[in-house]
């Protein structure tokens, strides 16, 4: 029996055809453009929308900090005629640079949707996806999210016109819907409180038809003074403004009080008192802790003078049990 010995030019030949269809694989133009240009085409895209992501935001973050190093402006704020050094100047500064930073915040959300929305569809473009029927579907299905999320687009709308408008910021003490607190966050859709009792409350901005805002500007702190109706009014009155006169130019408070107090003079009556209002401005939500200081003063100074407040006049108490009169 013979066999035929192969040369090793027929072991070339045979080795040399799986090479050559991979080399005509790789040279169609599809497999080099889905293996080679569209991946670097992706990356690419992606790279020139971090940059400029990063640009953008620190292109807003530098406006940011230019406006409140330099301030060129109120940005809405309403303007007082103040001292630059004054506290009440002080705390409408405060105010503008938490606007500022509010705004650089959702400048750069916003920035970041539009970006990535862009890098998302030229991808897909790039993919070979038609993004024409895309786009002419997301219009059709935004139209009718818009009918079912009514809610949702009031809430946006109304959170853009409270920033514009100024109506409160973060740390602001305002009053919305029955609750009263202080605002530790506020985005275009919800404003999140914090009350006095230490409840966490988030608020649709759609839903806020009405909003007190205690911190603008200044605050007025409020005081009721009771003193017994045997007590003489006039004294009374001096003796309550000159404690008022002293304790608001004590340190403790002198810094968040603005103006003077005054004694308006007798507000309410009742069977065994009146009452003495007394009114000053404060610094933004210094109101409480001021008012506070003072009675305390006021009441010390009230006890020196020997003026009597309700409550503490001496009772008379008779133990005579009266018999009825005899009917025989």
């Amino acid at each position: 029996m013979l066999y035929a010995l192969s040369s090793p030019s027929d072991h070339f030949v045979a080795a040399a055809g799986p090479l050559d269809a991979l080399s005509s694989w790789w040279n169609t133009p599809e497999v080099r453009e889905n293996l080679l240009v569209r991946p670097i085409m992706v990356v690419l895209i992606i790279t020139i929308a971090v940059a400029v992501h990063f640009v953008a935001s620190r292109l807003i973050g530098r406006a940011a900090t230019r406006s409140i190093n330099h301030p060129g402006g109120t940005l809405g704020l309403r303007r007082v005629a103040t001292r630059k050094d004054s506290p009440q100047a002080r705390a409408q500064e405060a105010r503008r640079q938490a606007r500022i930073r509010t705004l650089s915040n959702v400048g750069r959300s916003a920035a970041a949707v539009v970006i990535w929305s862009w890098a998302a569809l030229w991808i897909l473009d790039e993919l070979g996806v038609n993004v024409a029927p895309l786009i002419a579907s997301a219009g059709i299905v935004g139209v009718a999210l818009g009918f079912g999320a009514q809610a949702l687009v009031r809430d946006f709308i109304s959170g853009i016109f409270m920033l514009i408008e100024n109506q409160y910021g973060v740390g602001d003490t305002i009053s919305v819907n029955g609750v009263e607190g202080t605002v530790e966050d506020m985005s275009l859709r919800v404003t999140t409180l914090r009350d006095i009792d230490g409840v966490l409350w988030y608020i649709r901005n759609g839903d806020i038809s009405q909003v007190g805002n205690e911190s603008d500007t200044y605050s007025v702190a409020r005081l009721e003074v009771p003193v017994s109706l045997a007590a003489d009014p006039k004294r009374a009155a001096e003796v309550i403004s000159t404690s008022a006169q002293r304790a608001a130019a004590d340190p403790a408070i002198a810094e968040s009080v603005i103006s003077e107090p005054v004694v308006l003079g007798v507000s309410t009556f009742a069977t065994d008192h009146m009452t003495y209002r007394v009114t000053l401005r404060t610094m933004p939500g210094e109101q409480w802790g001021v008012a506070r200081f003072m009675y305390e003063d006021i009441l010390k100074a009230l006890q020196d003078a020997g003026i009597t407040l309700p409550g503490t006049q001496p009772l008379l108490i008779t133990n005579k049990l009266q018999t009825p009169p005899s009917t025989t």
